[in-house]
């Protein structure tokens, strides 16, 4: 929208090529929505305070955590605002990808939000409930499948699943590649929901991950790249990296303040959105897999969720002392900033271990 006005008002006086180029968009991108999340922070966590939006504890939490039922919640709608302005002051808004990522970022946004004020409502942890949550997620999924494939016409047929790690070895899944992009966007904002436990223990990882996606976006949006790489080329992915950039920016923003001892938590509002979000990038980018490296981390986390469930219904034991994984090390008397670091050191490996994926051939 920027880049269209200054077309409208300056395109005939000055040389905008420089103006326009993705390197200048990248970078101004990233300050902007770094800087208007620093500016705005503190007055709307003031505003959440004064609105009593407290962190909603759970009582069979660990010990640790009720100190933080004083810390205003629901942080993530701060994030989406930064983001969704940032993205279309920023971005070529006539590029269909950056609509996908607007329409998961806003629809997830609403169903965290929803949760969150639940939750306070209620002054209990269960919010929308799971089935009323996966049931939204699952509705907005759908719908961005339907854009995807039907009403932009894109052929399953002439889609395979790019396997990291073997280049020359891919898998046309044909129908089957719409369940798998189903529990991409389900699961990637889920897993991210899951991991959001601890003072900036999942914005971090955010941002590997989205530096990660930002690079794929330049690869495999550039013709020269992609066949050097053997990698599916796919057209006008570039302007992800814009997107990217803007989300770091405002993740980074947002660990200005959620960093230990945190002064605001994201809540469902931000987890579920952004979570979403990676994973819908990671579709467009045909990268699905992919994905499950660069975020080993909330795999991880995700995991020991299912399998504590599993085993607490089949056998009556328990694996973990406390599922999520990072609950588990708190219980055994870890210290939550040793945590945090041990964790954000892990998912940055997962990040380069997803990028060493293009120097294989």
């Amino acid at each position: 929208m920027l880049i269209w006005l200054i077309k409208k008002l300056f395109g005939s006086y000055f040389e905008l090529s420089t103006i326009f180029s993705l390197t200048f968009r990248v970078i101004f991108s990233f300050f902007l929505s770094l800087f208007s999340f620093l500016y705005i922070g503190p007055k709307c966590i003031l505003w959440l305070r004064r609105m009593r939006c407290f962190q909603i504890v759970r009582d069979y939490g660990p010990k640790s955590h009720y100190s933080k039922r004083d810390i205003p919640t629901m942080g993530g709608i701060i994030l989406i605002s930064v983001t969704f302005f940032s993205i279309l002051l920023c971005s070529q808004i006539n590029n269909f990808y950056v609509w996908y990522v607007l329409f998961a970022l806003l629809g997830y946004g609403v169903i965290g939000f929803v949760d969150d004020y639940c939750k306070l409502v209620k002054k209990d942890n269960s919010g929308l409930g799971c089935f009323g949550k996966y049931f939204w997620q699952s509705t907005i999924a759908l719908f961005l499948l339907f854009i995807m494939f039907v009403i932009d016409n894109r052929k399953i047929s002439d889609i395979n699943l790019v396997i990291p790690f073997f280049k020359e070895f891919s898998l046309k899944l044909g129908i089957w590649y719409l369940l798998l992009v189903y529990f991409v966007i389900v699961g990637s904002s889920n897993a991210v929901n899951l991991t959001d436990g601890l003072d900036g223990l999942v914005i971090v990882p955010i941002i590997f991950i989205l530096t990660g996606i930002g690079l794929t976006s330049y690869i495999v949006g550039d013709l020269n790249f992609a066949n050097y790489l053997y990698i599916p080329y796919v057209e006008g992915v570039k302007e992800l990296v814009v997107v990217c950039a803007i989300m770091i920016g405002a993740s980074l923003g947002f660990l200005w303040f959620n960093t230990y001892p945190a002064q605001i938590f994201m809540g469902d509002t931000g987890s579920l959105s952004f979570g979403a979000v990676i994973g819908t990038m990671a579709i467009i980018l045909r990268q699905e897999l992919l994905l499950l490296v660069l975020s080993g981390l909330f795999v991880l986390e995700a995991l020991s969720v299912i399998v504590q469930v599993i085993f607490f219904k089949s056998f009556g034991r328990r694996v973990f002392l406390m599922a999520p994984l990072h609950h588990h090390f708190e219980l055994q008397g870890c210290p939550e900033p040793r945590i945090i670091v041990r964790f954000w050191i892990i998912s940055f490996i997962f990040m380069l271990l997803g990028l060493i994926n293009f120097r294989i051939q």
